[in-house]
């Protein structure tokens, strides 16, 4: 705290962000976009149940197999519940935890990720993954980074990418040269094996990118 006082570093993730990080406030953003910038979101949010609405609540536990359930102070996925892989004595433990404390959980549409190429040890099999994106901002401009952060689900068909249970994670990077004439360059994606040296894959087509 006094380096990043003297101005001797500089913080990517100011002090004290985490107090706002909180699955509830999640679904509040299009709503603040609207009244703190005047504008319209650009990007939707996944469809997802504040479940403080009696009548939001009553849907989402009819449709408990379809959705997926999170703690909203909830990190690294523990906690999760996903309804279509769920038990039934999980469901009713889950059922009874939220009806008694529904400001502690919010439910949210399943979304299946895109999957790439990961070896496993024995081979390239599919794998589920998300990408994050790297962004700056100097104070004057935003721009994204040509790369980031792909986490990758290393268990066959799972769905949570987050290392604490068990994911692992590729660094991208966009390779292509500078967009020229009618037509964009093939893309192609350098990522690290979950295992041992760098695998390059590619080109890929733009699905695949996403």
């Amino acid at each position: 705290m006094n380096a990043a006082r003297a101005g001797r570093v500089t913080i990517a993730n100011g002090i004290g962000n985490g107090v706002a990080d909180d699955k509830l406030v999640y679904t509040y953003v299009p709503e603040m976009i609207r009244f703190y910038l005047g504008e319209e979101p650009i990007l939707r949010n996944v469809d997802t149940y504040r479940l403080i609405d009696d009548d939001e609540r009553r849907e989402a536990l009819t449709r408990m197999r379809e959705l997926v359930w999170k703690r909203v102070d909830g990190s690294g996925g523990k906690g999760l519940v996903i309804g279509p892989e769920a038990g039934v004595e999980e469901l009713r433990a889950l059922r009874a935890e939220v009806e008694c404390r529904p400001r502690s959980w919010i439910a949210q549409v399943l979304v299946r990720f895109s999957t790439a190429p990961t070896w496993t040890g024995r081979a390239l099999e599919p794998r589920h993954v998300d990408l994050r994106p790297f962004v700056v901002n100097d104070g004057e401009r935003i721009w994204t980074l040509p790369g980031g952060l792909t986490r990758v689900a290393l268990s066959e068909g799972g769905l949570v990418v987050n290392s604490s249970q068990g994911g692992g994670s590729k660094d991208t990077w966009v390779v292509g040269g500078p967009v020229g004439g009618t037509a964009r360059p093939p893309v192609m994606v350098k990522a690290a094996r979950a295992h041992g040296p760098p695998l390059q894959l590619g080109p890929f087509d733009s699905a695949a990118q996403q």
